[in-house]
Protein backbone atom coordinates (compact mmCIF):
# COMPACT_ATOMS: atom_id res chain seq x y z
CA UNK A 1 0.00 0.00 0.00
CA UNK A 2 0.81 3.83 -0.54
CA UNK A 3 2.50 5.36 2.20
CA UNK A 4 1.06 8.75 3.96
CA UNK A 5 3.24 11.61 5.45
CA UNK A 6 1.18 13.68 8.19
CA UNK A 7 2.46 17.07 9.81
CA UNK A 8 0.93 18.64 12.72
CA UNK A 9 1.03 22.50 12.02
CA UNK A 10 -1.69 23.63 14.85
CA UNK A 11 -1.14 23.30 18.24
CA UNK A 12 -3.78 20.99 20.39
CA UNK A 13 -3.95 23.15 23.56
CA UNK A 14 -7.75 23.88 23.52
CA UNK A 15 -9.24 21.05 21.66
CA UNK A 16 -11.29 18.63 23.43
CA UNK A 17 -9.94 15.11 24.27
CA UNK A 18 -11.27 12.94 21.90
CA UNK A 19 -9.05 15.05 19.40
CA UNK A 20 -6.14 14.99 21.42
CA UNK A 21 -6.21 11.36 21.58
CA UNK A 22 -6.61 10.86 18.15
CA UNK A 23 -3.37 13.37 17.55
CA UNK A 24 -1.49 10.76 20.28
CA UNK A 25 -3.05 7.72 18.19
CA UNK A 26 -1.41 8.66 14.83
CA UNK A 27 1.47 9.53 17.00
CA UNK A 28 1.68 13.46 16.47
CA UNK A 29 2.92 15.09 20.06
CA UNK A 30 4.17 18.57 18.29
CA UNK A 31 3.88 21.50 16.27
CA UNK A 32 5.93 20.11 12.67
CA UNK A 33 6.24 16.87 13.99
CA UNK A 34 6.15 14.23 10.91
CA UNK A 35 5.07 10.74 10.79
CA UNK A 36 4.20 8.28 7.89
CA UNK A 37 1.30 5.95 7.92
CA UNK A 38 -0.22 3.65 5.50
CA UNK A 39 -3.22 4.81 3.13
CA UNK A 40 -5.83 2.88 5.02
CA UNK A 41 -9.56 3.77 5.56
CA UNK A 42 -8.61 3.88 9.79
CA UNK A 43 -5.89 6.52 8.97
CA UNK A 44 -7.95 8.45 6.66
CA UNK A 45 -10.61 8.33 8.79
CA UNK A 46 -8.33 9.91 11.82
CA UNK A 47 -6.73 12.68 9.28
CA UNK A 48 -10.44 13.26 8.69
CA UNK A 49 -11.00 14.04 12.66
CA UNK A 50 -8.58 16.58 12.76
CA UNK A 51 -7.91 17.85 9.42
CA UNK A 52 -7.93 21.12 11.18
CA UNK A 53 -4.49 20.50 13.15
CA UNK A 54 -2.98 18.65 10.58
CA UNK A 55 -1.53 18.34 6.65
CA UNK A 56 -1.13 15.68 4.50
CA UNK A 57 1.90 15.71 2.18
Amino acid sequence: MAKIKIRQVKSKIGCPKKQKDTLAALGLKKINAVVEHEDTPTVRGMIEAVKHLVIVE
